[in-house]
């Protein structure tokens, strides 16, 4: 069985000969301590290459101010110009590999609502041929996955921030629902598009975990994650393609609602302390339903040992892989500690050997 032909069936929940291997590639930027990692994985690993299936939308009118801020970071105001008027946001851009952190956000008030929600919905078109490219490229080595950017819900939370997000869902929750729904019908058709042009096979998405507990129930996770992400799945699942979702936290009170949804392939079901699910009850919730991806803590490739990874390897195929199926081993994140490439190099041979060694 090929990377591609195990990968395919991971994501329809089918029978494998052994689980597959995954990992995320987002490396720390300009960092050649990860080349000889990113080398090892290329070669050894199931390849997923990501696809951006949400660039073909019209770009809204949006202009950038950048200021020396500290010697880590420099300050980015963006404006974003809508007929109602204005929106402005600031964010700090790490300048030594350290993430961006978000100061302020463009919606603040009901007022800004309005504002935002008086621009026209963005057309789609472009061309498509990379999608066939990159295809080629991966041949028998794995998938392209269409990313389709945030869903509706997580979309949203990053426009108000989640401490607004969480305020407006209790004081203005009609004007959260209205965000969302413009969202739902910008991504719909962006899918649209792409299935016209016979780009199909595999989609996902990112941003339910803004909606999770803690910061958000049940009731809140269906209302805003569930309610706009599910005609969304239907129209991938209609036309025959899959479906996979990104999120952290603690989902284990709404995991039902990921199978609600209809997700297909799910990444990265964390246990305690980052999350508050181990793969054996994980399991047991989704069996058959929705493949597990996941879930080898990342801190875990920088403080453990090869040989404790390798146990945390084989108690994860034990837990999660007795029936032969649903299961794709990878981290819970990327790599992400700049300068210490080599420092990990080890951890991730021994959790890639270990499901390459499997012998069911």
């Amino acid at each position: 069985m090929n990377s591609r032909e195990r990968l395919i069936r991971c994501y329809h929940n089918q029978e494998v000969d052994r689980p597959a291997v995954y990992n995320r590639m987002g490396y720390p930027v300009n960092d050649p301590t990860y080349d000889k990692l990113k080398a090892y994985i290329e070669a050894n690993t199931e390849l997923k290459i990501h696809w951006n299936g949400e660039a073909f939308e019209t770009p809204e009118r949006t202009e950038y101010a950048t200021e020396p801020y500290s010697e880590d970071f420099e300050r980015v105001t963006a404006i974003l110009y809508t007929p109602a008027g204005n929106l402005t946001s600031t964010k700090f851009k790490g300048l030594k590999g350290k993430p961006g952190v978000h100061e302020t956000f463009l919606i603040k008030t009901r007022e800004d609502v309005e504002k935002y929600l008086s621009l026209p919905v963005p057309e789609v078109n472009g061309d498509v041929s990379s999608f066939f490219a990159a295809k080629k490229e991966v041949g028998d080595r794995g998938i392209v996955d269409v990313y389709l950017g945030s869903n509706p819900g997580g979309f949203v939370a990053q426009l108000l921030g989640s401490e607004n997000f969480a305020i407006m869902s209790l004081t203005d929750r009609d004007i959260i629902h209205a965000l969302c729904e413009r969202q739902m019908k910008i991504i719909m058709n962006d899918a649209r598009y792409l299935l016209e042009r016979n780009i199909n096979g595999f989609f996902s998405t990112g941003g339910e975990e803004y909606i999770v507990p803690p910061l958000h129930g049940p009731k809140d996770f269906y209302d805003f994650n569930v309610k706009y992400d599910k005609p969304i799945i239907d129209l991938i699942h209609n036309a025959g393609g899959r479906f996979h979702i990104h999120c952290h936290g603690s989902i284990k009170k709404v995991l039902q609602g990921f199978i609600d949804m209809g997700v297909d392939v799910l990444h990265p079901f964390e246990a305690p302390p980052m999350g508050d699910v181990i793969a054996s009850e994980a399991k047991s919730m989704v069996r058959g339903k929705i493949c597990i991806e996941g879930n080898i803590q990342i801190s875990h490739m920088y403080e453990h040992t090869p040989d404790q990874i390798r146990e945390e390897t084989k108690k994860l195929i034990r837990d999660a892989f007795d029936d032969h199926s649903g299961l794709i081993v990878c981290p819970t994140a990327s790599a992400y500690i700049y300068g210490k490439g080599m420092d990990c190099f080890e951890q991730y041979r021994a959790m890639i050997e270990t499901v390459l060694d499997y012998i069911g």
